[in-house]
């Protein structure tokens, strides 16, 4: 389950939960609703796992890769992401 997955990183990173959702998901609450049941969609698991594999405290990775998210029609912030996006997070 990806909730006890998250729970161990908040622990070892000594992280709070909203801070992870605004970084891993762009949601702040995202922990919090898992925390209450919410079960994440295949393509979301995988990102934030893919997240936590990739970050360490001298490297916040982005959340995803915006061209990639604006190629498979993912909403980003309420704009479609086009591609447009160039800079990092």
């Amino acid at each position: 389950m990806l909730i006890r997955t998250v729970e161990q990183f908040l622990r070892q990173y000594d992280m709070p939960a909203t801070k992870f959702g605004r970084l891993a998901a762009h949601d702040p609450r995202f922990v919090l609703d898992l925390r209450m049941g919410r079960i994440p969609r295949p393509g979301t698991e995988k990102r934030v796992r893919k997240w936590m594999d990739d970050y360490s405290p001298d490297h916040v990775p982005p959340a995803f890769d915006a061209v990639t998210a604006g190629a498979r029609g993912y909403e980003v912030k309420g704009f479609a992401a086009a591609g447009a996006f160039s800079h990092a997070y």
